[in-house]
This record gives C-alpha cells, sequence and structure tokens, in this order.
C-alpha cells in the first residue's frame, strides 16, 4: 500500500472516531438534558402539588366553627371581620341559603381583625364557642354593630352590653378568651388569610373557589354554579 493510500486510509479512520465519538457525545448530552428536564418536571409537579395542598388546608378550617351537614358537598368559607358593615349585610343572606339547603351547603367561618380594636371581639367570639354560644354571639355583634362601633373603630368597653341578650358567663368568657386555644385559632386564621391574600371582608370562597368579583349576585351565581355541579 502506498504512502498516500495510507494516508487516505488513516484520515479516513480518524474522521470516522470523530463522528462516533461526536454522535456518543450528543447521545450523551440528550440523556443529560431529557433526565433534567424529567427533574425539573418532577420538581415543579411536586411544587404545584405542594402548593395546592397547602392551599386546601388552609381553606379546610378544621377548627372553625361550621354550620350545616358536615357531608354537604358545597363548603362556604367565609373569612369575616365583625366590625364590618358589609358582613352583617351578608351574612344574614348566607344563613338563609343555608336554611333552605341544610343538606347541601356547609358554612365555615374564619375571623380576620382588620379594624382598629377588633381583635378584641374576634377573641370574644371564640371564646363564646366554649359555651357552646358562637352563633348566637356572632349575630348579636353584627346586629348591634352600631353600638361598639364608631367610625371603624371598635370600642371594646361596649361590646358586652351588645351582646347581654346571649346569656353568656361572663366571668368564664373573660377566662377563655385569653386562653391558648383561642389565640392559636386566631393566630391560624391570620397565617391563612395572608397565604390566600385576603386583604378585605367578607371574602368568600366556594369549594375553594373566589369570587372574581364582589356582590351578592356573583356570591349566589357561585354558590348555585357549585351546587349544579355536586348535585
Amino acid at each position: 500500500m502506498s504512502h498516500a493510500k495510507k494516508e487516505y486510509e488513516a484520515n479516513k479512520s480518524r474522521r470516522h472516531n470523530r463522528i462516533r465519538f461526536g454522535a456518543a457525545f450528543v447521545a450523551v448530552v440528550l440523556v443529560a438534558i431529557v433526565t433534567v428536564s424529567v427533574i425539573n418536571l418532577g420538581d415543579q409537579n411536586e411544587s404545584t402539588q405542594s402548593r395546592a395542598e397547602i392551599r386546601l388546608a388552609a381553606l379546610a378550617s378544621d377548627h372553625s366553627p361550621t354550620l350545616g351537614d358536615p357531608g354537604a358537598k358545597v363548603h362556604i368559607v367565609e373569612f369575616l371581620a365583625p366590625a364590618c358593615e358589609t358582613c352583617a349585610l351578608f351574612f344574614p343572606m348566607v344563613k338563609k341559603w343555608m336554611n333552605e339547603a341544610p343538606d347541601k351547603l356547609r358554612l365555615s367561618v374564619r375571623h380576620v381583625a382588620f379594624h382598629s380594636g377588633s381583635d378584641y371581639a374576634v377573641r370574644i367570639l371564640e371564646a363564646s364557642r366554649k359555651q357552646d354560644k358562637y352563633w348566637q354571639t356572632l349575630e348579636a355583634l353584627l346586629a348591634s354593630q352600631r353600638q361598639w362601633v364608631t367610625n371603624h373603630k371598635v370600642q371594646p368597653e361596649q361590646i358586652m352590653a351588645a351582646i347581654a341578650s346571649v346569656g353568656l358567663n361572663v366571668d368564664q368568657l373573660m377566662a377563655d378568651m385569653n386562653g391558648v386555644e383561642v389565640l392559636a385559632h386566631i393566630e391560624q386564621d391570620k397565617k391563612d388569610s395572608i397565604f390566600l391574600k385576603v386583604s378585605a371582608t367578607p371574602e368568600y370562597f366556594v369549594n375553594g373557589r373566589p369570587l372574581q368579583s364582589f356582590g351578592q349576585q356573583q356570591l349566589l351565581d357561585l354558590v348555585r354554579e357549585e351546587l349544579q355541579k355536586a348535585y
């Protein structure tokens, strides 16, 4: 074999080696890219799932006062401020719906203290649960707002007179409203309201769905939609 031919064959062999090496390198890179993509996709799915689980936990409100059948398929979660005028207007309407479909609707109330001094009213509400008089206390507070709220500021000293008709044991109420359990419930509601970006009251979630725009008709439409889907 001539020297030229030997050199040609050697160059040809080197080219084939480079091609094989290049192909192998590309294959390795592709495998790495696919692997990283799968890992990232898994992380994204896990992250999305985690966020969904956290959101569900924030709405579950297992510790919150609940009205209606526990097995009802439509769950309304309301973030409520006892000094909120709109809350006082909406609550009778929602309660009416509950009375009309008690086996289909369930209401859970979460508390937020968006008004000056309203943490006192929230603690009274939570403490009233110890005497099984939460709903009576809530309705009495909402109905008598003008007696203990002035210019959106709570007057704590006026609250006890406003809810006197409920028949609470005041000494027990005073002790319970500073208890660890009451304070823990309030703190949990506060954390969940922050996570869910609740910035005004009342704020409603129906089977986890928030209102796209606020209004009585919008809330009714959302409730009806979920009822139709569930039943």
